[in-house]
């Protein structure tokens, strides 16, 4: 009995030293934090070290911040609560019209024209999201692109109101503060768009990382279990699709300032597919993803169009079938990957 005694302490200690190596090389699982990063501080000092390093290219560079937080309102439905939506442009567009048009008929106070676009669009998205969520992922798509083309068709339809296929002109956006005014060269346009970026940037980092940002991920990956939990389902969805599409109709808002103009495109199909592009490069379920593939969709698209403008969406198709297959979730997983292979093997060269 001794001996056995003996073994099986023995054998108990093997299995907890091995789980305590286990340990230290695995990382525990945490909750998410608001801990900022050095990493994410560097990433946001880059526009500001862009506004003096590129001043050639604010107007570009103003346009790729605004199609960012127009890809974070997709991201929050997609990648962290599973919703599939082929028209999202419908509320881009809505926001755009309707700053435009009080624009147009004498209301050019910026801050205000910017929260009636957002308003407009989320109270449409509240409306419509009864009717998205009640289906599953084929269901949801066809909806919401039925949803959009009527929109699109609505607004083509009242050109009196609308301008249609020639777009609204004739916008006069007033000074922000009272002080600066728009110019040619996209100074003030540029920063009036980063900072509607990181305000709502700060937003949304902290609405994933709370709790009911953490019931959206679980309804992703297990929407059945989630009542079990108390979570209803259904309003979690309604609210985060509310959320969205305020979101993208702020987008299209501060598109329709910093232009002066509307046009029909703005609620267009391909606006929507160009979105699920830009989330594919970036990788879904990160906030950042969106941004960084907002960033390499306008380059890529700027660039090559340059080069042929032709045939330059070959290319932009070439670089997503790259990353779909080399890149599993997008520039942002793939990059993970990396990380993740490099700590690796620095590990075994310590060993």
């Amino acid at each position: 009995m001794n001996a056995v005694t003996e073994t099986a302490i023995q054998a108990a200690d093997a299995v907890s030293t091995t789980t305590i190596n286990q340990a230290q090389i695995t990382p525990i699982p945490r909750l998410p934090h608001d801990r900022w990063t050095p990493l994410e501080i560097a990433f946001w000092l880059l526009p500001v070290a862009a506004y003096f390093a590129f001043p050639g290219y604010l107007v570009l560079i103003s346009q790729i911040m605004i199609t960012g937080l127009f890809a974070l309102s997709l991201d929050l439905m997609l990648g962290y609560a599973g919703i599939v939506s082929l028209g999202h442009a419908a509320f881009f567009g809505l926001g755009a019209y309707t700053t435009g048009l009080l624009s147009v008929h004498g209301w050019s106070e910026p801050f205000s024209g910017l929260l009636a676009g957002a308003a407009v669009a989320g109270l449409f998205g509240f409306v419509t999201s009864w009717l998205v969520v009640r289906g599953q992922d084929l269901t949801r798509l066809m909806v919401t692109l039925g949803i959009g083309l009527m929109l699109f068709e609505a607004a083509n339809k009242a050109s009196f109101l609308t301008g249609g296929v020639d777009g609204l002109s004739g916008m006069v956006v007033g000074k922000l503060f009272g002080v600066f005014e728009f110019d040619l060269n996209g100074n003030v346009a540029y920063c009036y768009s980063l900072a509607v970026l990181f305000i709502v940037f700060l937003l949304l980092r902290r609405l994933v990382k709370s709790p009911f940002g953490l019931s959206l991920i679980g309804i992703r990956e297990g929407v059945r279990r989630m009542p079990a939990l108390g979570v209803n389902v259904n309003r979690r969805l309604v609210a985060v699709f509310t959320v969205a599409a305020t979101v993208a109709g702020l987008a299209g808002a501060l598109l329709a300032q910093t232009t002066q103009f509307v046009g029909l495109d703005s609620l267009g199909f391909p606006r929507s597919a160009e979105l699920l592009i830009i989330l594919v490069l970036g990788g879904t379920g990160r906030l950042y993803g969106a941004l960084i593939g907002a960033a390499v969709f306008m380059l890529a698209q700027d660039y090559l169009s340059g080069l042929n403008p032709a045939y330059w969406q070959f290319y932009i198709g070439l670089l997503l079938v790259v990353i779909v297959l080399f890149a599993r979730g997008g520039i942002l997983g793939g990059l993970e990957v990396l990380a993740c292979r490099l700590k690796s093997w620095l590990r075994k060269e310590q060993a």
